[in-house]
């Protein structure tokens, strides 16, 4: 099956044969030289693949990996080399306009031309954004890299060390006669159980589309043949002599070889039953994605105010699944004048409420200060009635004791009848 598709030659279209001269490559830095380490060489050996071989990349965002895959003598390819991508911007989902900050999803084209050795980030190539999908799309953007320094606004961004192999890699290729090689970037690896977890999301029929791409290389281990019509990729298919695809026009009746097809089928086949399977099974939730083309423009907004050097929010605000935007409350850096003027009137806007605050905190502290000293006044008072009642109490007490005390005893019986007796007789003679 496979020699028949290779003597088509559908599905290394995209890959020429023709060497590089050598303008393109003599002005390379000394980074954009160093070889691969023998390791790898040596595992390429061992696989049946030479230096300059024909190479491809995949890229995958969910997981976080850019694979590099290179021909063998049989025509087929086999990854060599894995990478754990340093940062990517963005969401999983396609880019859509300029600003939106999306790593690029779909398939790229790199030719020798869009390597540079002498960029601002180590190495970079551009992965040839937007292609001609993206401009029948009308999605807008521009220098969409690949490269070091581990920073993103829409790129995906390597180590250092790391972009020199992925450079030597394109390099190498280019010297052995390659006139392009193929990037894939899809947003998670495009597995049954992967396609039913977001089976449900806004962008799930675009990755059904590049899904087809994804699947005819599972198939062949050989980069798709990609063209595009009627605004949708199409892969591996062979228009007929004369005709053309035209990205926006109707696609032209187009064949696949036979044992294509039924290769495709049966592949098919079989995921249907595991997808199936795993619509029923549980799985980790998806991953956030871009709200489609009213997200990406919110975003984009807000990346031309921050270009501008306005004071915006240090993250891109997010569109909600209800329709509001959520935006961080931290602000971003100033670099303008006019940036500069909005830091100063929200300094001044925000002095002002803290003056109104203290004055409001002043007023309430002054009225708490005179409700505490009346109740300090009414608990004197209160004590001091209480104080003269007990001394007016202490003060009668004494007094009762003394007037008992004073009283005279009671004479005897005897001593108080005889003094009647006395003073009656005393009476009775004039005394």
């Amino acid at each position: 099956m496979f020699a028949k598709l290779a003597r088509t030659g559908i599905l290394i279209a995209a890959l020429g044969v023709a060497g590089c001269n050598d303008s393109s490559m003599k002005d390379f830095a000394p980074e954009a030289n160093k070889p691969l380490p023998d390791k790898i060489l040596a595992d390429m050996k061992a696989k049946g693949m030479v230096r300059t071989s024909s190479v491809m990349a995949r890229i995958f965002k969910e997981e976080g990996k850019l694979e590099i895959w290179k021909a063998k003598t049989t025509g087929r390819y086999e990854m060599v080399a894995s990478y754990d991508i340093c940062k990517w911007s963005g969401k999983l989902g396609p880019k859509y306009t300029e600003g939106d900050r999306q790593a690029p999803e779909g398939f790229y084209t790199v030719r020798p031309s869009q390597m540079n050795p002498r960029s601002n980030y180590h190495l970079s190539f551009n992965i040839g954004y937007p292609n001609a999908y993206d401009r029948a799309n009308g999605r807008t953007g521009a220098n969409l890299m690949v490269h070091g320094a581990c920073s993103s606004s829409g790129c995906y961004s390597m180590t250092d060390p790391q972009i020199e192999q992925i450079y030597a890699f394109g390099r190498d290729a280019f010297q052995g006669g390659q006139t392009e090689f193929q990037i894939q970037a899809f947003p998670f690896r495009m597995t049954a159980a992967n396609m039913a977890r977001y089976r449900n999301d806004p962008n799930y029929e675009f990755w059904k589309m590049l899904k087809v791409g994804y699947d005819n290389f599972e198939i062949t281990k050989v980069p798709p043949k990609v063209d595009v019509c009627e605004k949708r990729y199409v892969f591996n298919q062979v228009a007929p002599e004369g005709t053309t695809f035209d990205p926006t026009g109707a696609c032209p009746p187009s064949t696949q070889p036979d044992s294509l097809k039924s290769a495709y089928n049966a592949y098919q086949s079989s995921y249907d039953a595991a997808f199936t399977g795993a619509v029923k099974a549980s799985v980790p939730a998806p991953k956030p994605t871009i709200a489609g083309i009213k997200e990406a423009s919110i975003v984009s907004d807000w990346s031309k105010r921050r270009a501008r050097g306005e004071r915006v929010p240090i993250d891109p605000p997010s569109l909600n699944s209800d329709g509001t935007v959520t935006e961080t409350a931290r602000m971003g850096r100033i670099d303008s004048p006019a940036g500069r003027k909005m830091a100063a009137l929200d300094a001044e806007k925000e002095a002002k409420r803290k003056a109104e605050e203290q004055r409001i905190a002043a007023i309430e502290a002054a009225k708490a200060a005179k409700a505490q000293a009346l109740a300090e006044k009414e608990a004197a008072k209160a004590q001091a009635v209480a104080e003269k009642e007990a001394a007016k109490q202490a003060a009668q007490q004494p007094v009762a004791t003394a007037s008992v005390e004073a009283a005279p005893a009671e004479p005897p019986a005897d001593e108080s009848r005889m003094s009647k007796i006395k003073n009656k007789l005393l009476g009775m003679f004039g005394g």
